[in-house]
């Protein structure tokens, strides 16, 4: 039985990669890449010939049987994404999932992460954090992670962002959390690296008129500030939330007390029903 290896990778700058490694990178049978046009960069820097196999989001399930295969006839197997640590918003997870139910070991080989160099260098809050990702695009789907966010303890998150819709994503997030300090962070160790702190709308109105805004990827550190969190709290009665569910499931009354008892536990089952009744006697009138 082959060994699988998550290997983390440079963000940018092509030094920033452990000697393991490169060791692991020499001596594996095949590397599973994100993009064979990318990692070839890496091994031809580092001298290092290898033979390398596609895997990425539209072939994972597919890719991820020949390469368990593998890996039970012996080979070992390293799997890298274009930059950074695999499976974090990169492919990987089908595939690691899969060796494990085969049990097959799986060793990780730490290194570079874009979303824990960002919070490092933020100077937010690191004792809690939640890492996101990218927010859906599809508005229902945005507006039900952004409720996580409102309602969580946590008050630090990690977001990504493509640079084409950052500035759209800021001003939404602007609005909502109008109190919070942000960090945003492009090109990470690579010569052009950029970042931008501050209170929100201060970063928004920065960023809105910038004309290379619109380059590289985006690390966004969102720090909620406890009065805004409160308000939130406050402001955003359980009759709203009864409602904002009926219309984000196109549901009923009935079944939208269900969900909502389903979804958030924060709130007692008695109180949803009583602002239930509040509701339908807001209707009858």
């Amino acid at each position: 039985m082959g060994i699988l290896y998550v290997v983390a990778t440079p963000i940018g700058n092509l030094n920033d990669i452990t000697l393991r490694a490169l060791e692991i990178l020499k001596n594996v049978s095949f590397i599973a890449c994100e993009d064979t046009r990318q990692t070839i960069k890496l091994l031809n820097h580092y001298e290092i010939k290898k033979k390398l196999v596609a895997y990425h989001k539209f072939n994972e399930n597919e890719r991820s049987k020949y390469i368990i295969q593998k890996l039970i006839e012996g080979e070992d197997v390293a799997l890298v994404s274009d930059a950074g640590t695999p499976c974090v918003s990169d492919p990987g997870y089908i595939l690691v999932k899969e060796a494990r139910e085969n049990n097959i070991d799986v060793y990780g080989v730490p290194g570079a992460s874009a979303s824990i160099t960002s919070l490092s260098i933020s100077g937010l809050d690191t004792k809690q954090f939640s890492f996101i990702g990218f927010l859906p695009v599809d508005n229902t789907k945005f507006n039900q992670e952004i409720e996580k966010i409102k309602n969580s303890k946590i008050n630090t998150f990690i977001i990504y962002e493509s640079p084409k819709r950052l500035v759209k994503l800021i001003g939404k997030l602007k609005d909502i959390f109008s109190m919070s300090i942000i960090f945003i962070a492009s090109d990470l160790t690579k010569i052009h690296e950029r970042s931008f702190y501050g209170e929100i709308e201060e970063v928004y109105n920065k960023i809105k008129e910038d004309p290379k805004i619109e380059r590289g990827e985006y690390v966004i550190i969102l720090e909620k500030k406890e009065e805004e969190k409160s308000l939130i709290d406050t402001s955003y009665s359980i009759e709203a939330k009864l409602v904002e569910t009926m219309k984000e499931n196109n549901c009923n009354l009935k079944d939208a007390i269900k969900i909502l008892n389903e979804k958030d536990k924060e709130l007692k089952k008695n109180d949803i029903y009583n602002a239930s009744l509040n509701l339908k006697n807001m209707f009858e009138k």
